[in-house]
């Protein structure tokens, strides 16, 4: 189509492309989970003349079982396979599989998915500025809280990422500036573990039978129906997770010039299992860490061949 451009990461083999992504923990967003709050017991009152205070609101703290980090390399092997290593800070290296679009192939599994999907995948297709693709994310899984839990209808789920526009840039470059805009949203209530059933029926008492034997007298009361236990009640759980962002893409070059974003995550009750990003709001920032790809495969003119001279007198 005229006007489109294909957006593909151009590897080269035995030059790896590099990046790494940081993640800073936005202290000055609202604490991400809220829990039912606790009832005080009828006969817990306040003394005559005591003030009320205001607790301090809470602040946002880093989770410390999320890496602040991310380092990807790209590189095409010698099968002409597309290899990605993530580094997680503090954590070993994982690889994974990619096709020439950043599509994951293989390997990754939870938030380090996620995340490399955000900053890898590209279109499949052809796109003209103002067209949106979706993403292969899933930053929220309900069935990872269990048979208990009964989702509530409704919801909120758009995936949507838009090439703005394609811009001229240095050395003959195009510049495609892409947008992202995902939400994910869903609520629900966990219930509680019933309690075990009831033994068997009573038996009644022994009396005395022919020869000496014994027989069971039936409760006449163990056939009536038992009273309806009281039903625990449920927990309200919910998520929100909200990833707004941009970036610059060098078309010709395939790869990134820059790429920022915030990713938001917000919890109603225990329900960090289901989940794929920490809670919280983070500012995410990718920075190269190598240069632009068609910078290094440009052929540099050989070096002229050293001249013997002669020995000095």
């Amino acid at each position: 189509p005229k006007d489109a451009v294909v957006l593909r990461w151009k590897l080269v083999q035995d030059v790896p492309v590099s990046f790494r992504l940081n993640l800073a923990l936005d202290g000055n967003a609202p604490v991400p989970e809220s829990a039912p709050e606790e009832k005080p017991a009828k006969g817990d009152k306040k003394k005559k003349g005591a003030k009320a205070t205001a607790a301090p609101a809470p602040k946002a703290t880093a989770s410390t079982a999320f890496p602040s980090e991310y380092t990807y390399v790209l590189q095409l092997d010698k099968s002409g396979e597309r290899q990605l290593r993530v580094t997680p800070g503090g954590r070993a290296l994982e690889d994974a599989t990619i096709s020439d679009r950043g599509f994951i192939i293989d390997g990754l599994q939870g938030p380090a998915r996620n995340l490399a999907t955000l900053v890898l995948e590209l279109p499949r297709d052809p796109v003209r500025p103002g067209e949106t693709w979706s993403l292969g994310t899933e930053l929220t899984t309900p069935d990872a809280l269990g048979s208990l839990f009964r989702r509530a209808p409704g919801g909120e789920r758009h995936n949507r990422v838009k090439l703005v526009s394609v811009t001229p840039g240095d050395n003959g470059e195009q510049v495609a500036t892409i947008e992202y805009d995902i939400v994910e949203q869903f609520g629900g209530t966990l219930s509680a573990a019933r309690p075990p059933s009831a033994g068997a029926a009573k038996k009644g008492p022994r009396q005395p039978g022919l020869e000496g034997g014994a027989i069971e007298v039936p409760d006449q009361l163990a056939d009536a129906p038992a009273a309806p236990a009281a039903q625990p009640e449920g927990t309200e759980l919910g998520a929100t997770v909200k990833v707004t962002g941009k970036g610059e893409f060098l078309v010709n070059a395939g790869q990134w010039r820059s790429w920022q974003g915030t990713l938001s995550t917000s919890l109603t009750g225990p329900a960090q299992p289901a989940v794929s990003l920490p809670a919280g709001t983070y500012q995410a920032r990718l920075t190269p860490l190598s240069a632009p790809q068609a910078a290094q495969a440009q052929e540099t003119p050989a070096a002229p061949a050293p001249t013997a001279t002669p020995p000095a007198p």
